[in-house]
C-alpha cells in the first residue's frame, strides 16, 4: 500500500514516517506546503491519504474539497490538533473519510489506516480480479483455477495497480509514481521492462496465457 503524508511539522512528519515503514507501507512526504500536497494528491496513485489540516498555502480542508470536485476518491484520513466537533465536521463535509485528533495512540492510527485501505479492496479476502484470473496480493501470485504464477514484488505492485483500476488509461508516470515513488531515480522506459514489448494490459493477458498452459505472444 502505497501512503501519501502531507505535513509541515517535520518533527511529527519524521514519525509517522517511521511508523508507517515499520508496517511495511510506501509512503511519500510533501512537507512544503497544501499546494505541493494538492498536487501529489492529484496524481490518483495512493491508496491513501493523509492529511495535516493546518497547511501553509493551503488547509487539508481545501485540499480535500479541491481533490473530491477533481474526481480523486483516494480515502483520505485528515489529522489535527483541534477537537472541535465543528471541525470534524467540516473535514467529513468537504469530503475527508476520518478524522483523528493529535495526539493520537499509534495504534488507533495504524487501524484507520486498515479500515480506509480495505475500501479499495474488491473482495472480502483481498483478491482482485481480471478476467478469469486472480491476484492474490498477500501471497504474491496469479491464479486461475488450480494453476499459479508466482510474482516478483515489482509486478505484484504493477498488477495490483493496473487491476484496481481496470477499465481506466494509466500512463507511464501514474504507473512508475506509483510503484516506485518520487524518491525512485526509475526512468519511465524502464516501466516498459515489465509489462513486456506492447502494454501492461497485454502483460496481463501473457501472465493469463501462462496460467492455461500457452504463451500468448507465440500464438
Amino acid at each position: 500500500m502505497r501512503i501519501l503524508l502531507v505535513e509541515d511539522e517535520e518533527r511529527m512528519a519524521q514519525a509517522l514516517c517511521e511508523i508507517l515503514r515499520q508496517e511495511n507501507y510506501e509512503v511519500d512526504h510533501w512537507g512544503g506546503d497544501g499546494i505541493q500536497g494538492l498536487y501529489a494528491i492529484e496524481t490518483d496513485v495512493y491508496d491513501v491519504a493523509i492529511l495535516d489540516v493546518m497547511l501553509p498555502g493551503k488547509n487539508g480542508f481545501e485540499i480535500t474539497k479541491e481533490a473530491r470536485n477533481q474526481g480523486i476518491r483516494t480515502p483520505i484520513l485528515m489529522l489535527t490538533a483541534k477537537s472541535d466537533v465543528d471541525d470534524k465536521v467540516t473535514g467529513l463535509d468537504c469530503g475527508a473519510d476520518d478524522y483523528l485528533t493529535k495526539p493520537f495512540m499509534q495504534k488507533e492510527l495504524l487501524a484507520r489506516i486498515r479500515a480506509l485501505g480495505r475500501r479499495n479492496i474488491h473482495s472480502p479476502d483481498g483478491t482482485l480480479t481480471f478476467g478469469d484470473i486472480s491476484l492474490n496480493p498477500a501471497g504474491s501470485f496469479l491464479s486461475s483455477g488450480e494453476n499459479r504464477v508466482r510474482l516478483s514484488e515489482k509486478e505484484l505492485r504493477i498488477l495490483e495497480y493496473l487491476i484496481s483500476n481496470q477499465g481506466q488509461i494509466l500512463t507511464r508516470e501514474q504507473i512508475a509514481l506509483k510503484v516506485w515513488g518520487y524518491d525512485s531515480d526509475t526512468e519511465y522506459n524502464n516501466v516498459e521492462v515489465y509489462p513486456g514489448p506492447s502494454s501492461g494490459w497485454d502483460f496481463l493477458y501473457d501472465l493469463s496465457g501462462q496460467l492455461q498452459g500457452y504463451d500468448r505472444r507465440k500464438s
